[in-house]
């Protein structure tokens, strides 16, 4: 190796560890600076040609500021001002973007600012948060440290008219490592929506309309499926064994079928709200995948596949049904089009999948001398993932008590069976039909086990 190459090498192992060395306290550093938790109180209200916002943030939450003080390190809060004014200007306003009808707002105006106590009630309603900024400003003999206070901010934004469509598109990253917001919207009916979501939550319609509804969450749901891997991975393994084009059929459209009816019901609010209940599915879920996978390496015939795929459809559903119900507060009055829509969107997202799993497919599949072989090979390592989320979830799962059994849960235990009694009913319904639709296009399975579309 010559000179050159080792000097370069050594100049660049320096500069890796100079970075390094360097990079370490400032990443701690602004560890310290932004709190664990922190919790934003906003209020929308327009009026006539404005749109008055109301904000209360931790102080903590907007990074060190040069407060005027006095001994002790106590702040100067009638001096203060012109401090509080800068950091909300840095910190604050740079995270919000409004809009009226999707057209974004201009800067808006800070009409009144104030420091205000981490005991302070004000914001339980916008009349009382309206009216604290008339009180008188904290007193200077108050032993307060900076970082223990909260800030109230009025801002004022122009807008066309106060019917108008607004929306928030808010970064809240800035003000803590785990932040909730909560929103209240006073609509120009004095109607009040409330919003409440932790973290970036995206672009959110204050007052949505249908469109604005059924747009959001066809999205959702569409994002839902594509970025939920244990769902994926249950519908691969649901198309593994490459069975005829009408068994595939059945199969994904009663799956399909048996989640709609299972997030209709959230619509109804017949999801159970035991602490338990999540992570009860959550477990059931890897198990569906496990059972399936298992099923594809010990089964060459799977014509009964619909029955099962039917239930474990039931069993998702209420896997999506827990990101829904937080989401159903952003539909407004429009809960019944929201409720489609998150359906559509994860009906799209299933036919995408499953036209591409099966072209994926085809092509692995037409390499194999052994077909069948492939198949067992994919679903065991289906099967092994599905294994370990299984007693993951479980382990969760144990740390949850177990239901009191008492009249509660004895009522409850009654609706799930006669529920439970309705859906045999209605499988045993589709029985027939399907059962013909199937035969009349039903082959054998080939001799390597794998049929082909």
């Amino acid at each position: 190796m010559s000179f050159k190459k080792i000097a370069l090498s050594a100049n660049l192992a320096l500069f890796l560890l100079l970075s390094f060395v360097l990079s370490t306290p400032l990443e701690q550093a602004r560890a310290h600076e932004i709190p664990v938790s922190a919790r934003l109180n906003l209020f929308f209200r327009p009026e006539a040609q404005t749109l008055i916002v109301l904000v209360r943030v931790p102080l903590a939450a907007l990074g060190d500021v040069d407060y005027p003080t006095r001994a002790g390190n106590f702040v100067v809060v009638s001096k203060a001002d012109q401090a509080l004014r800068n950091i909300i200007a840095q910190s604050v306003l740079p995270a919000f973007k409004i809009y009226e009808n999707d057209q974004v707002l201009g800067d808006p105006q800070i009409t009144a600012i104030r420091m205000a106590l981490p005991s302070d009630r004000s914001f339980e309603s916008f009349e009382q948060a309206h009216q604290t900024f008339a009180n008188p400003r904290l007193a200077d003999d108050l032993d307060l440290y900076w970082s223990q206070q909260l800030v109230d901010v009025r801002f004022e934004y122009a807008i066309h008219a106060q019917g108008n469509r607004f929306s928030l598109d808010l970064l809240v990253d800035r003000f803590g490592r785990s932040v909730t917001t909560s929103v209240r919207f006073i609509s120009d009916q004095k109607q009040i929506r409330a919003y409440e979501w932790h973290g970036n939550a995206g672009l959110v319609y204050l007052d949505p309309g249908w469109q604005n509804a059924f747009l959001n969450f066809l999205q959702g749901g569409f994002l839902h499926i594509l970025t939920g891997s244990d769902h994926l991975l249950f519908l691969l393994a649901l198309l593994l064994p490459m069975q005829s084009l009408r068994m595939t059929i059945v199969i994904v459209s009663t799956f399909t079928l048996a989640h709609a009816m299972t997030l209709m019901a959230t619509y109804f609010d017949f999801i159970p709200t035991s602490l338990w209940f999540a992570p009860l599915i959550e477990a059931l879920i890897a198990s569906t995948i496990l059972y399936t996978a298992a099923e594809n390496i010990v089964s060459t015939h799977l014509q009964w596949r619909w029955i099962s795929s039917f239930w474990f459809g039931i069993i998702h559903g209420f896997g999506f049904s827990f990101g829904l119900k937080e989401s159903l507060q952003f539909a407004g009055d429009h809960l019944l089009v929201s409720l489609l829509a998150f359906n559509l969107g994860i009906e799209l997202a299933q036919i995408l999948f499953i036209l591409v799993g099966l072209f994926c497919l085809r092509i692995f599949y037409a390499r194999l001398e052994q077909q069948r072989a492939g198949m067992i090979l994919l679903s065991a390592v289906i099967g092994h993932s599905a294994l370990h989320w299984m007693m993951e979830r479980g382990e969760i799962l144990s740390k949850f008590p177990l239901p009191t059994f008492d009249v509660v849960f004895a009522i409850s235990f009654m609706r799930a069976l006669m529920l439970c009694l309705a859906l045999v009913l209605f499988l045993w319904v589709l029985f027939t039909p399907i059962n013909r639709f199937l035969s009349r296009g039903s082959s054998r399975l080939t001799s390597r086990g794998v049929h082909h579309i």
